[in-house]
């Protein structure tokens, strides 16, 4: 009978302590949301996608750890390419002077990444030529997934801008101050006769004619939002088509600090490696015997916001379909639903973004060995470090923004996700080689750029691949020889742009002349 109470205190304890925990976890997330934040790309959720990935062909990742690279297979992967009978070639789209009339403003508000927007300014300057109405520099709109709210003078040289296109459309920094009620905010907080919300994707000329045009005509100003995509890339007009290429090709470039930092970065990856070991400080050379200078760029797009566009598993189990489930239905209010195919049926039709380990591997197999210099071109990769892990194991002199920047560079960029991205994109300019993990609007303006230069631009097979990954049984030499072969013709070969592609993937023939 003594030890009753002390039995039963022991339980109320005990069942105090359960709510107390049973509170916690329920009132963790309002205290502490980074740990369960649906936007934790870099360091994932402690109570959803803790886990850290493995290897998933370990495999295949022994073979290519002991691989071995030939003279003549190393200097082919790094020759560049022979000319293909194609050469830049952007004629002045203007034969005479600018009317002497404006019919009025334009306005564009543009949303996306980096790259969505440029593709976005160049289609705002062929309009604004289509109607015969003055642009005003276009507004870019925070980045939902990023939060960057980077403006245009922020990351674009404007006066070179203007300056470029002075003959070709009239461009003003501002609206006047009767037009200085057109905001973002205005459009923002109901309807509006100034606004044009109804334009289709990838609308014709005559669109634009029939329905901005009297907009314009009415009040002298029109604003176009959302403008992504809105413009048709066929059936268009020589000279719009031209423009356009002026646009992407000349007029935009980045503003000095960028491209200061840019060019560092190039400068530092063409210099020799030094690599410490316990004895002494010794330079790093390819297996000739001399270090070659050269670099290859490598853009992994393999974020969260990726990974939870698509419908494929990477890895991590239960934890990580679920994490990635309430991901897509924070940022796209379930506007991406569940597959219809298996995890394996999207592999084997390369609809599955390529992991980190996976583009290791593809690029062991193509003949990049262990003393590539390689920059990662990226903003956070879904796992963070320990995703990156095994590429780091068979690329050991790997780079980023991070690694070869100084503080001091940095402080200008860090945070802004549209300014990480134009430098990732001025490195990618001047590689020696280029790959992407897998098609997106930095690949697309990249693969435009370097298509009109004659670089050397690899594309994954991602179908080969996907099911080469899906067989288990294959061996290093038998992936070795399928990749090669599936790769011959994916370097950088020109492709002419076919109907309703993009001119700014495929600059021939628009942007480009044979001869």
């Amino acid at each position: 009978m003594g030890l009753r109470p002390w039995r039963h205190f022991r339980y109320r304890a005990t069942q105090r302590g359960g709510l107390l925990a049973a509170s916690l976890v329920i009132l963790l997330p309002a205290f502490v949301p980074e740990l369960f934040s649906p936007l934790g790309n870099a360091s994932p959720s402690i109570f959803s996608e803790w886990n850290t990935p493995k290897p998933r062909h370990l495999s295949l990742l022994k073979g290519a750890l002991q691989r071995q690279t030939s003279i003549y297979q190393h200097s082919e992967l790094w020759a560049p390419l022979e000319p293909q009978g194609w050469k830049p070639c952007i004629k002045s789209t203007s034969t005479s002077s600018l009317p002497s009339k404006s019919n009025g403003y334009i306005q564009v508000f543009l949303d996306g990444g980096l790259n969505q927007q440029r593709m976005g300014i160049c289609d705002a300057v062929a309009v604004a030529k289509i109607l015969n109405a003055t642009l005003i520099i276009p507004h870019l709109e925070v980045n939902p997934v990023w939060k960057d709210s980077s403006s245009f003078e922020e990351i674009f040289d404007v006066d070179h801008f203007i300056g470029t296109l002075d003959k070709e459309i009239s461009i003003a920094r501002d609206l006047p101050k009767e037009y200085s009620w057109s905001t973002r905010e205005y459009y923002a907080v109901g309807i509006r006769a100034t606004r044009v919300k109804t334009a289709p994707s990838h609308a014709s000329a005559n669109w634009y004619l029939e329905n901005v045009l009297p907009v314009l005509e009415s009040y002298g100003i029109a604003a176009i939002s959302p403008f992504s995509h809105r413009l048709a890339f066929d059936n268009l007009p020589g000279d719009i088509q031209r423009l356009r290429c002026k646009v992407n090709f000349q007029a935009l470039v980045f503003v000095p600090h960028i491209t200061a930092l840019g060019e560092a970065l190039v400068k530092r990856l063409r210099s020799p490696v030094h690599k410490k070991t316990d004895e002494y400080i010794k330079e790093v050379v390819d297996e000739n015997g001399q270090n070659s200078g050269k670099f290859a760029v490598l853009h992994l797009r393999f974020d969260k916001d990726m990974a939870a566009h698509s419908a494929c598993e990477f890895g991590g189990g239960r934890a990580e379909r679920l994490a990635l489930a309430k991901y897509r239905q924070v940022i796209w209010q379930g506007r991406v639903s569940k597959s219809q195919f298996t995890d394996e049926e999207l592999r084997s039709q390369g609809r599955c973004p390529l992991t980190p380990e996976e583009i290791g591997l593809l690029l062991a197999a193509l003949g990049f060995d262990d003393s590539t210099r390689l920059y990662l071109a990226s903003h956070k990769v879904y796992g963070g470090e320990a995703r990156i892990s095994s590429l780091r194991k068979l690329f050991p002199l790997m780079d980023d923004k991070k690694s070869l920047a100084t503080e001091e560079e940095l402080t200008k960029v860090e945070g802004k996700a549209s300014l990480l991205a134009a430098v990732d994109y001025l490195v990618s300019m001047h590689s020696d080689v280029f790959i992407s993990a897998s098609p997106g609007n930095m690949h697309n303006a990249v693969l435009g750029y370097r298509t009109y230069n004659n670089l050397k631009t690899i594309r994954p097979n991602m179908g080969l691949l996907g099911q080469l990954f899906l067989n288990k049984s294959v061996g290093w030499s038998e992936f070795q020889q399928e990749v090669q072969a599936g790769h011959r013709t994916r370097q950088g070969q020109i492709r002419i742009r076919k109907p309703k592609q993009s001119i700014y993937t495929y600059p021939a023939p628009d942007c480009m002349c044979e001869g």
